[in-house]
């Protein structure tokens, strides 16, 4: 019996524990489903709010698009009755302008009618009053018109003639008046920077030491700098500062950027100088062609050869008493174009002129030509138009103009220069070179007056006529231009003129 117990107990005890368990895995998925069907029931009360609120929000905005609508729709009406009232108005305008055009034409044909019958009885007593005049004169018709057409020639061509004196005189005035109103307008239209440069620059030290340092150990550093620049480098008691002085522009520059390059390097020795100085002139040249590139695009001329795109660009770092070169160009050819185009010249040839005309100052040549003449060769040598080269080689009237775009040019020219601000250079420093050409070429015996002209490009010498013959005059002329070579800076070169004068005087008693 115990056996069997204790076989029944186990056996009743794993049922026990299987009821056990099966109960409550029957309670945990009826806790599983109730959580779902709760879930459920949220997500579709969730879904239920999204969707009234959606369709609350759909409401809405089709409210705010049919007021819109409607909005625009009132708007749009109204337009259509104002527009539909500005037509009545027009109608009923055009409707007043017939009536009075009909009675316009029934009264300008009630003129007519009577000018016809006025007509016809003048006709009439012309007729009678020639008959009359025949009678009484004596002449026949024929004669009568002779006479009268003769008397009416010699009254016609008096009057002619003072209508013509009228006209040419207005046209005089009339002509001189555009002339000055074009210059005028062209002047007022003409806005450009003027930049302000003198044949010296100055660089900045960081200290006094570094002068030094530039001169090199007994000087290698200086000339090598000089020498591969070909400028002068002056250093003095100035603070701070050495100064540049060439009167070659872009020698200058290189000379001044390489300068600066070596002090802000600090190392400055002769391998270190040359190598920098031809990195600064490879540089400068690129921006010299650059510079030509850029005024002949702004300009709008085409077919220019790469030479003097490159002297063009050269005249960037060039200045004329204070006005630089380059900007003075480019205002030349505005100039000429606005003035060719109000007189009827040729636009194109007229700003090339003007764009080219001191393309002689941008040309590296140690020639003894003036800039008109070198700029006139180096245009020739390319096949510039002849109007152009004649208004680069007339521009200072070394030769007379022979069109009118060269007169064109000089006036451009004359305008750029002349206008308030243009140029910048001291009067002082101007006075100063005219006095010291004066006193130089006084300071020789035999001369009696000497003038300074042409802002000191020419000298004009009055001689004795007693102590200085013809021979004497040739070697007058050149011991002044010597000593003006060694005693004084200048740009370019200077004409010296000596005029010997011979005057007889006799009195008759």
């Amino acid at each position: 019996m115990i056996r069997i117990l204790l076989i029944i107990l186990p056996l009743a005890g794993v049922f026990l524990g299987w009821i056990i368990r099966w109960l409550y895995a029957k309670f945990q998925l009826s806790s599983v489903e109730q959580r779902a069907e709760r879930l459920n029931h949220e997500a579709i009360k969730e879904a239920d709010a999204k969707r009234k609120e959606l369709l609350s929000e759909g409401r809405d905005q089709l409210q705010k698009e049919r007021n819109q609508q409607e909005r625009e729709y009132r708007e749009r009406r109204i337009e259509s009755q104002r527009m539909e009232r500005r037509l009545l108005q027009k109608e009923e305008n055009l409707e007043k302008k017939q009536i009075d055009l009909d009675t316009q034409r029934k009264v300008l044909s009630d003129r007519e009618s009577r000018v016809k019958d006025r007509e016809s009885s003048l006709l009439e007593e012309e007729d009678r009053w020639k008959r009359e005049l025949e009678k009484v004169a004596g002449f026949s018709t024929e004669e009568a018109k002779d006479l009268i057409i003769q008397s009416m020639e010699n009254e016609a061509k008096h009057d002619a003639q003072i209508m013509i004196n009228k006209i040419e005189q207005d046209a005089l005035s009339d002509a001189e008046k555009k002339a000055r109103d074009i210059v005028i307008t062209t002047i007022q239209r003409l806005a450009s920077d003027v930049t302000s440069d003198v044949s010296i620059s100055s660089v900045s030290l960081p200290n006094d030491e570094m002068k030094g340092r530039i001169i090199g150990r007994e000087g290698r550093n200086i000339r090598t700098l000089e020498t591969l620049t070909g400028v002068d480098i002056i250093i003095d008691d100035t603070p701070e500062a050495v100064v540049i002085s060439s009167f070659d522009p872009v020698r200058k520059e290189i000379a001044k950027v390489s300068l600066e390059r070596l002090i802000q390097d600090g190392r400055i020795h002769p391998a270190r100088i040359e190598e920098v100085v031809q990195k600064v002139t490879k540089e400068i040249s690129q921006i010299i062609l650059e510079e030509g590139e850029k005024v002949v695009f702004d300009l709008g001329i085409h077919n220019i050869s790469k030479e003097i795109v490159r002297a063009l660009g050269r005249l960037h770092f060039r200045t004329s008493y204070g006005q630089n070169v380059l900007l003075h160009s480019k205002e030349v050819a505005i100039v000429c174009g606005m003035i060719a185009a109000e007189t009827g010249a040729n636009r194109e040839i007229a700003k090339r002129g003007g764009l080219l005309h001191d393309i002689g100052k941008g040309i590296e040549t140690e020639g003894d030509g003036n800039h008109a003449e070198l700029g006139a060769e180096m245009a020739r040598k390319h096949n510039e138009d002849p109007r152009v080269i004649n208004a680069i080689i007339s521009h200072h009237n070394d030769v007379e103009p022979s069109c009118v775009e060269s007169v064109i040019t000089q006036i451009a020219d004359a305008i750029s220069a002349s206008r308030p601000g243009a140029r910048r250079e001291t009067l002082n420093n101007y006075i100063k070179r005219l006095e010291n050409l004066e006193r130089i070429s006084t300071e020789f015996e035999g001369v009696d007056k000497a003038y300074a002209i042409q802002a000191g490009r020419e000298l004009r010498i009055m001689v004795n006529t007693d102590t200085v013959d013809d021979v004497r005059s040739r070697e007058l002329a050149k011991d002044i231009a010597k000593k003006i070579e060694l005693e004084m800076r200048y740009p370019g070169r200077i004409k010296v003129t000596i005029i010997r004068e011979t005057r007889v005087v006799e009195y008759a008693r």
